[in-house]
C-alpha cells in the first residue's frame, strides 16, 4: 500500500494498437529517439531540444512500439500464413468459458484436435510424395514421360521408391519442428520484475512459464507426426502381406499414437509445473522412440520383396484420411457439447458466449483440411496431363479430399448466404438505432448536411454489424462439422456428384461445378493470405486491416499447438510492467494510454503492477475492444470483476473514449448515451466517455470539407484525447491516498 504522494513529473506512456506506422506517428513527432528496448520493440521519446518535446504542462511523452513482435521479418510474416490452422486452433483453447466443470474437457478436446491437425499436415505430405508420386506416378509410363527428375526412380522397386520419397514428409516434419523451436527465444527472456499481485487469469500474461509446456507439446506432436508417417508406410506394407515384424512395428506405432492422445487428455499431467523434469524426459523419450521407428520402418519397407501388388491409391491412405476427418467431426461435436453444457449458466446469460472456441476450432480444422486437399489436388492435376473430368484423374487423389473440398465450398457458400440474409434482416433495426444516434448528435442540421448525415448513419450501421459475427461464426462451425462428417461416405466408395444426385436430386454437373469452384476458392484464399502477409509486412496501413487476426491470435501463448507462432505478449507485457515500475520508482507518475489492442496490453500490465506503483498510475483507453470483442471471445479472461479490479488498482483514474462509428472499440462499463439509463453505479460509471463522430457534419469556416469520420482511427491528436489526458494528469498531480489496494483483498470482491 502506498502512502500519500504529490507527483509533479508525469510521463504519458502511449501504447499503440495494431500496425502503428512508427513511434513518430504515435507521438505526433517527426524526430524521436529510442530510450529502451531493441529493434523488435522499444520505448521512444521526442529528441531533446526539439519543439513540442513535452506539452505545455510539462508532461513527458513516451511511446512503446511493439508492432514488429507479431510480424518482424518477411519470412516470419509469411510463415504465419501457412501456420494459420495451428494458430487458430491455439487461439481456440483460450476462448473457452471460465467454467471449472468443463475447463479440463475443453482443453483436452482442443489439444487432441491440434494433434489431428499435425497428423493431417503429415498426411498431406504423404499424399503428395508417397501416394501420388511414389505409388501412382512412378508406376505409370505416361506420368513419367518427359519428367527426367522422376524417371530415374521409375524402374526401381516399389519399396525403394517409397523409402526414398518418404524423405519428403520426414523433411516437412523436420522443418516445422525446427521452425517451432526458434522464434520463441526472443520472447521468453523477458519476465516481470516481481510475481503477480492479482488473482485474475489475465494477470498471468507474460508470467506463465510457457516453454516447458510448449516443449512437452512439441515432443508429443513430433512423435505423432513421425508415427503418422510410419503408419502410412506400414499400411502399404501390410497390404502385401503382414509379417510378424510388420505387426510388431504396427503395434509400436499405434502405442506411440495412443500414448500421445492419452497425455493430451490429462491436463493435470501435461500442465504440470516447469520443474517437473521427469515428465519432460518422458515426452522426449516418446519422441525419440518415434524417430527411431521412422528409421526402422522405411528399412523394413525397403527389405520387402520386389513384387508389390500395385494399382489404385496407396493402400490404407484413403481410409486413414477419411477416419481422420470423421474424428474431426466427432471432436467438434464433443467440444460443442462441453461448451453448451454449463452448470454456472445464469438467467439472461448470452448462450453464445464461450462458443467462440467452437467456431475458431472449426475454422482451424476447415482451413487445415482445405489447404491439404488443395495441395494434393493441385499436385494430381500437375502430374496428370490428360484429365478431362475428376473421374479421369490418373494419378487420382483420395475421394475424402474431394468430399472435403465440396464441404468447404458448401460451408462457405451457405455462410455467405446466411450472412447476407442476416445483414438484410438486421439492417432495419441497425438503421433505426443509427438514425436515432445521428438525430441526437446533430440536432437541427442545415439542409446541405443531408448527404453527410447519411454517410455518418451508414458508418454506424456498418459498425453495429460486429455483434452479429459470433453467431455467423457458429453457423460456419456447424456447417464445417457437417462437412467433415460427410467425408465418411468415402468409406463406401461414393463420389459426391453421383451420390448427391441420387439421394438429394442435385444434378451431378452442379455438384462437380461446386467442387471445382471450391478448389479455386481455396486456392484464392491461400493466395490472398500470402499476398496479405507480404503487404502486411511492407505496408503498415494495409496491415492495420489484415493484421487483426495475427495480433489477436499471437497475443496468447502456445497452449494447444506447439507449431503455432510464438506469443509476443510474453515479452510485451513484462516489458511494460518493468518500464512503468522504473518510471514510478524514479519519481514520476505515469499516464498509460492504450489504443485499440494496446488497451489489452496495458490492462494486463496494470494487473501486474505492485501497489506502490499502481497508486501513481492513471489509465486512458480509447477505441478499446476489451468489452466489445475480448469479453465475448475470451470470457474466462475478460469479465466484470477483472475490469473493476483494474479500475480499483489505479484509484479509478481511468477514462475510456469511444465512438458509435467504431466497429472494433466500444464502451467498457456503460454506454452513457443520453437516451439510455445508466447500467452501472459507483466509480465505474465515470470511466466511459462517448464522443460523437464526426465532430460536425458541415465544413468549418476554415475548411472546404466536413470533418472526417474517424471510426476506429488513431486519435492522439484529437481534442477529446488531449482533454482526457490533461484531466488524468491533473488527477495524478493531486495529493492522493489510494486506500486499500485491490491486491489486499480476494480477487472478484
Amino acid at each position: 500500500m502506498s502512502g500519500p504522494a504529490t507527483p509533479d513529473d508525469v510521463v504519458e506512456l502511449r501504447v499503440h494498437g495494431i500496425a502503428a506506422a512508427g513511434a513518430g506517428q504515435v507521438l505526433n513527432q517527426p524526430h524521436v529517439q529510442q530510450v529502451a528496448g531493441d529493434r523488435s520493440a522499444g520505448f521512444y521519446r521526442p529528441r531533446p531540444h526539439c519543439p513540442d518535446a513535452s506539452d505545455a504542462g510539462g508532461v513527458t511523452r513516451e511511446a512503446y512500439r511493439w508492432s514488429d513482435l507479431p510480424s518482424g521479418t518477411a519470412v516470419r510474416t509469411l510463415s504465419l500464413v501457412f501456420l494459420l490452422p495451428f494458430m487458430l486452433l491455439n487461439m481456440a483453447i483460450w476462448m473457452r468459458p471460465g467454467d471449472p466443470a468443463s475447463d479440463a474437457v475443453v482443453r483436452s478436446l482442443c489439444r487432441v484436435l491440434g494433434l489431428t491437425l499435425t497428423a493431417l499436415y503429415v498426411l498431406a505430405a504423404v499424399g503428395v510424395a508417397l501416394d501420388l508420386v511414389a505409388w501412382q506416378c512412378l508406376s505409370s509410363p505416361a506420368c513419367l514421360s518427359g519428367r527426367s527428375w522422376l524417371s530415374w526412380l521409375g524402374e526401381r522397386p516399389t519399396g525403394l521408391r517409397l523409402t526414398v520419397l518418404a524423405l519428403v514428409p520426414a523433411a516437412a516434419i523436420a522443418l516445422i519442428w525446427r521452425v517451432s523451436t526458434r522464434p520463441g527465444r526472443s520472447f521468453t527472456a523477458f519476465r516481470p520484475p516481481e510475481p503477480t499481485v492479482s488473482g485474475h487469469r489475465l494477470s498471468a500474461v507474460g508470467q506463465w512459464e510457457a516453454e516447458p509446456l510448449v516443449g512437452r507439446l512439441r515432443s508429443i506432436h513430433v512423435a505423432t507426426a513421425f508415427a503418422t508417417l510410419d503408419g502410412s508406410l506400414l499400411a502399404a506394407r501390410a497390404a502385401q502381406g503382414a509379417s510378424a515384424f510388420t505387426i510388431v512395428l504396427a503395434v509400436a506405432t499405434g502405442s506411440v499414437l495412443a500414448i500421445c492422445v492419452a497425455l493430451l487428455c490429462t491436463p493435470p499431467l501435461i500442465d504440470r509445473a516447469p520443474e517437473n523434469r521427469r515428465l519432460d524426459g518422458a515426452a522426449r523419450l516418446l519422441r525419440t522412440i518415434a524417430v527411431g521407428l521412422t528409421i526402422v520402418v522405411p528399412a523394413h519397407v525397403l527389405a520387402t520383396p520386389t513384387r508389390w501388388h500395385e494399382g489404385g491409391g496407396l493402400p490404407g491412405y484413403g481410409s486413414t484420411l477419411t477416419w481422420l476427418f470423421i474424428a474431426h467431426a466427432g471432436l467438434l461435436a464433443a467440444l460443442a457439447a462441453a461448451l453448451l453444457w454449463r452448470r454456472d449458466r445464469q438467467p439472461g446469460h448470452p448462450p453464445l458466449i464461450g462458443l467462440g472456441a467452437l467456431a475458431t476450432a472449426a475454422v482451424a480444422t476447415a482451413f487445415g483440411v482445405a489447404f491439404s486437399a488443395e495441395l494434393v489436388h493441385r499436385m494430381a492435376d500437375y502430374l496428370d496431363r490428360t484429365a478431362s473430368t475428376p473421374e479421369d484423374l490418373v494419378p487420382r487423389p483420395p475421394g475424402a479430399y474431394t468430399w472435403a473440398i465440396y464441404g468447404f465450398f458448401r460451408a462457405a457458400l451457405v455462410t455467405l448466404v446466411v450472412a447476407g440474409l442476416v445483414a438484410l434482416i438486421s439492417r432495419r433495426g441497425r438503421s433505426r438505432a443509427a438514425a436515432a444516434i445521428v438525430a441526437r448528435d446533430f440536432p437541427d442540421p442545415p439542409a446541405e448536411a443531408a448527404p453527410r448525415l447519411r454517410q455518418v448513419q451508414q458508418a454506424i450501421v456498418r459498425a453495429r454489424f460486429t455483434e452479429l459475427l459470433i453467431p455467423l461464426a457458429v453457423v460456419y462451425a456447424c456447417l464445417a462439422g457437417l462437412g467433415a462428417a460427410t467425408t465418411a461416405l468415402d468409406l463406401l466408395g461414393l463420389y459426391p456428384g453421383g451420390t448427391i444426385e441420387r439421394y438429394a436430386g442435385v444434378p451431378a454437373g452442379l455438384v462437380n461445378f461446386g467442387i471445382g469452384m471450391g478448389s479455386y476458392l481455396i486456392g484464392a484464399t491461400v493466395l490472398s493470405l500470402v499476398i496479405g502477409g507480404i503487404f502486411a509486412y511492407r505496408t503498415a496501413g494495409f496491415r492495420r486491416h489484415v493484421g487483426v487476426l495475427w495480433d489477436l491470435a499471437t497475443f496468447w501463448p502456445r497452449a494447444a499447438h506447439p507449431f503455432a507462432p510464438p506469443c509476443y505478449a510474453e515479452r510485451a507485457v513484462p516489458e511494460l510492467v518493468r518500464r512503468i515500475t522504473y518510471l514510478v520508482e524514479s519519481g514520476n507518475a505515469v499516464l498509460i494510454a492504450g489504443y485499440s489492442h494496446g488497451s489489452v496490453l496495458v490492462t494486463a500490465a496494470v494487473l501486474q503492477l505492485p501497489p506502490h506503483v499502481s497508486g501513481r498510475v492513471a489509465l486512458l483507453t480509447y477505441a478499446s475492444p476489451l468489452r466489445r470483442l475480448y469479453a465475448r471471445l475470451f470470457p474466462a479472461y475478460i469479465y466484470d470483476d477483472m475490469l473493476h479490479d483494474v479500475g480499483g488498482r489505479v484509484g479509478w483514474r481511468w477514462l475510456n473514449l469511444w465512438r458509435d462509428t467504431d466497429a472494433i472499440g466500444g464502451w467498457i462499463f456503460s454506454a452513457h448515451r443520453p437516451d439510455e439509463p445508466l447500467t452501472v453505479t459507483g466509480p465505474a460509471a465515470t470511466v466511459d466517455r462517448r464522443f460523437r463522430d464526426p465532430s460536425d457534419v458541415v465544413a468549418p469556416p476554415s475548411d472546404s470539407v466536413p470533418p472526417p469520420i474517424k471510426g476506429h482511427g488513431p486519435r492522439e491528436s484529437d481534442e477529446p484525447y488531449i482533454e482526457a489526458a490533461r484531466e488524468l494528469v491533473e488527477r495524478l498531480r493531486k495529493p492522493m491516498d489510494p486506500g486499500p489496494h485491490p491486491a489486499d483483498r480476494p480477487a472478484g470482491q
